[in-house]
């Protein structure tokens, strides 16, 4: 199976993407894994937020193929511990997935048409956070799930 992680937008700050590359290096132990920086919405700032997530969801879908399953990375998903989101990644992988896309959206989240090709909405945290630093959170946890389902030493519980 692949996994691949699709991000609007370069990640902002250098701290932010050393520790996104540093779980990408440990998640490729696990699994053919890679991050999909798709560009800025030009003009994006100068824009309505329902035009550029538009124009983002657009990008988006342009990633996808037919058989892809499609997780978004939204507040209003569903809600896991780590324990779970292990057992929910391992069945994916046990299903014959052959392409799993995580997808981070921009500032304003997703538009309409990429909710629609949505497989599942899961959810970090009911608190927001931005949608920059929910690259290393959400790398993290996805090694931390590969480490519950290989039985390694770094997840205790």
């Amino acid at each position: 199976m692949t996994i691949d992680l699709i991000l609007i937008g370069k990640t902002d700050t250098d701290e932010i993407a050393a520790l996104v590359s540093d779980y990408s290096k440990r998640i490729n132990r696990y699994a053919k894994f890679s991050v999909v920086m798709l560009p800025d919405v030009r003009g994006g700032r100068k824009m309505p937020s329902d035009v550029q997530k538009q124009a983002e969801g657009e990008m988006i879908l342009r990633q996808l193929t037919p058989g892809d399953h499609v997780v978004l990375l939204d507040e209003r998903g569903t809600e896991m511990r780590s324990v779970e989101f292990a057992s929910w990644l391992d069945k994916r992988m046990s299903t014959g997935c052959k392409r799993l896309c995580f997808i981070v959206g921009g500032p304003y989240g997703f538009s309409k048409e990429v909710y629609d090709r949505a497989d599942v909405m899961v959810s970090l945290s009911r608190m927001t956070f931005s949608h920059q630093i929910i690259r290393a959170i959400f790398a993290e946890q996805l090694y931390r799930a590969f480490s519950i389902i290989h039985n390694t030493p770094y997840h205790h519980e």
